[in-house]
């Protein structure tokens, strides 16, 4: 096994011994009637496999024109998924993608050297409210990939696996896992999929990697004896054959892991890097604020503003 991040696992009982390693409770942070819970990084866990941060927004309902307004910010070396179950937000980058973000559907950003985004719902068109709830997710690369040139990929829902039968219905977003294999071209194994269950539904963690995790995103399931409802992470131990159950009302959840890197990263507002030498040197690039021959460009389109980099 490569290096395993974890830090402080929570300590298990009776037959939840051999298979929870650690659960996590997300930090909920209220963004202005936006809800932001946050499972990675967490004292316990900062990785499950290459993943490296996962933030739940919502459940929300925007009004018109008072929706995200996340101006143009910049990463580096990881990738990026803003994975949507309602509503929908409108992608802008540096490499002159613009593209809506639509639920079940995939785009797949990747940093590398450096990326600049934007993330709005900023629709002309939208005059009632609308409802929104999400998962956003990255995903460190390995240092082979750190350097690498920036990309945006997008998969629509149709074009992904769907596993159904036995009262599930897997999507399968990332990676490969059940036999099935996802179209997005990742730098390393993973897998990353959302499961819907109807009550009492089971479904099997796939066995075929070293990391997995499971979040609960609606309902309730049962694995190893213990019950986990909506908001909770379970990381478990590498090789277990495990399953979880759905509860009574059914559930949703997100199931992800993969091979770990091959050491610890350093994350530093939206930078993911090897070293604290790559955050430092990312640090002044944006900075500098060279947008015509800096590492940086801003969003073509949305080049009007920017996030400074913080003071901290």
């Amino acid at each position: 096994m490569s290096w395993n991040p974890a830090l402080d696992p929570h300590c298990p009982m009776g037959d939840e011994v051999d298979a929870i390693e650690t659960v996590i409770v997300p930090r909920a942070r209220d963004l202005g009637g936006f809800e932001v819970r946050r499972a990675l990084p967490a004292p316990a866990r900062r990785m499950v496999g290459p993943f490296i941060f996962f933030d739940q927004m919502g459940p929300a309902e925007f009004l018109p024109s008072r929706g995200m307004d996340v101006r143009p910010h910049p990463h580096i070396g990881l990738a990026t998924i803003s994975y949507l179950f309602r509503g929908r937000m409108h992608h802008r980058d540096s490499l002159g993608t613009d593209a809506w973000i639509e639920p079940g559907a995939v785009n797949w950003m990747v940093a590398g050297h450096g990326i600049t985004h934007s993330e709005r719902t900023d629709d002309a068109t939208q005059t009632d409210p609308m409802p929104f709830f999400g998962i956003q997710t990255w995903v460190a690369l390995p240092k082979d990939h750190e350097d690498r040139a920036p990309a945006f990929e997008h998969a629509p829902a149709d074009a992904l696996p769907m596993l159904d039968g036995e009262g599930k219905a897997v999507r399968l977003i990332l990676g490969e896992a059940w036999g099935a294999r996802a179209p997005v071209e990742t730098a390393s194994a993973m897998f990353y999929a959302d499961a819907v269950l109807q009550p009492h539904a089971a479904i099997p963690l796939p066995d075929n990697h070293e990391d997995r995790g499971v979040y609960v995103v609606e309902g309730e399931v049962a694995i190893a004896g213990e019950t986990f409802e909506a908001g909770r992470m379970m990381v478990f131990r590498p090789g277990d054959r495990l399953s979880l159950k759905a509860g009574a009302a059914g559930a949703r959840v997100m199931l992800l892991g993969g091979d770990t890197l091959e050491g610890p990263r350093f994350i530093w507002w939206n930078f993911v890097a090897s070293s604290q030498d790559r955050i430092d040197a990312a640090k002044e690039a944006w900075r500098a604020g060279d947008w015509r021959h800096g590492r940086f460009q801003l969003p073509p389109g949305d080049d009007a503003e920017h996030i400074p980099l913080p003071d901290r």
